[in-house]
């Protein structure tokens, strides 16, 4: 056992990214917006969603999960002490749609109170603040986004369609 952690602690560890240009880097096509996000407090309600427009990032303020009322269970509704919250977008032509997060968040996208199957999921760019991005396929009408399971209170969103 001792040999073991010795071992370990002789094994050099990974060293963070420190080497990122002091120029912003380069964001995926329709992401321009990302760094010029505007401030929005996501609702509580599903029935009243605070608004989201596609193209635009948003600093959103979540609440307390324990104050959500979803439109449909998240999968992963988080720990006590987390936060969430709720906004709606509207999709004007079918297709697929991205949804960028700046932190590690649960999402749903939701037509109604249908959850929508996710098609794709990666990180940001190195060197970036977007921290996950969700591709979705989806139809014309209003969308709810469904936040959940986050410990900050405050969280980078945008919505953009894809090439």
């Amino acid at each position: 056992m001792l040999l073991a952690t010795l071992l370990l602690l002789a094994t050099p560890q990974a060293a963070p990214a420190t080497d990122c240009p002091a120029t912003p880097v380069a964001l995926p096509a329709g992401m321009d917006g990302w760094r010029r996000p505007v401030s929005v407090t996501a609702s509580a309600d599903a029935a009243r969603p605070a608004a989201l427009t596609i193209g635009t990032a948003v600093t959103a303020t979540l609440l307390p999960a324990s104050r959500l009322a979803y439109a449909a269970p998240p999968a992963k509704p988080g720990k006590p002490g987390t936060h969430g919250g709720v906004l709606a977008f509207t999709v004007t032509r079918a297709g697929r749609y991205r949804v960028a997060l700046g932190a590690g968040a649960w999402i749903d996208v939701l037509r109604g109170t249908t959850v929508v199957a996710s098609v794709a999921h990666g990180h940001g760019p190195a060197c970036s603040t977007i921290r996950k991005m969700v591709d979705f396929d989806l139809q014309p009408g209003r969308h709810l986004l469904q936040i959940a399971g986050i410990e900050p209170a405050v969280l980078t969103v945008m919505v953009v369609a894809m090439p």
